[in-house]
């Protein structure tokens, strides 16, 4: 930490009403300097590399480019600063997710200010702070059992494409993406695709 209040904080929230609140109400702590504010993903780490910050508070689901995604490049980039997400979802997979993209913590957005204001100085203190819900959630879950390709084909199929619009979104004859879908069916114990689409949205596989 140098310098100014002590640690320093980037927040990146989408929303600009609650962006704003959470940086005011974080400012008021004695310790906690919100440094930098960005509303999509894609300008995480660009304005974490200026600003420097000691802690990212980053939510998941951002314009641009998913909080998660920019996590991970963070831990590559910037190490010495603590991501820790704070969503609006509490999914099992975005937990899991979040823990291989090197962050140091997960909460969800349904707890106090004073709540929030600890769990960045744990973070900081080299502490890992997990909403304890959505932990013992995550542990019954499971791992996501999608393969990288059925994640793909899911998420073309998310507005209802056909077969022939997702196997040319995904670069994959007809009969390739059907045999996919079908894995991916079976592995989420859904009926059809978009019943598959809204399973594997739910855990956070996709």
């Amino acid at each position: 930490m140098d310098g100014g209040k002590g640690v320093r904080v980037l927040l990146a929230e989408d929303q600009g009403m609650m962006r704003g609140a959470l940086a005011l109400l974080l400012d008021l702590e004695d310790d906690i300097e919100v440094v930098a504010q960005v509303g999509a993903g894609d300008r995480i780490v660009a304005e974490a590399l200026a600003a420097r910050p000691d802690v990212a508070l980053l939510d998941i689901e951002l314009p641009g480019r998913s909080g998660l995604d920019a996590a991970a490049e963070l831990y590559e980039k910037l190490p010495e600063c603590r991501v820790l997400i704070l969503t609006t979802f509490g999914r099992p997979g975005y937990l899991r997710r979040a823990m291989e993209a090197g962050a140091a913590g997960f909460l969800v957005k349904d707890g106090s200010v004073e709540e929030l204001a600890g769990a960045i100085r744990r973070v900081l203190r080299g502490e890992r702070v997990i909403d304890p819900a959505l932990a013992a959630a995550a542990l019954s879950a499971g791992p996501n059992p999608l393969t990288p390709r059925e994640q793909d084909v899911l998420n073309a199929a998310a507005d209802g494409a056909t077969v022939a619009d997702i196997a040319a979104r995904v670069f994959l004859s007809e009969s390739t993406v059907r045999n996919y879908l079908s894995a991916a069916i079976g592995k989420t114990s859904t009926r059809n695709r978009m019943e598959a689409v809204r399973a594997a949205r739910r855990n956070g596989w996709l």
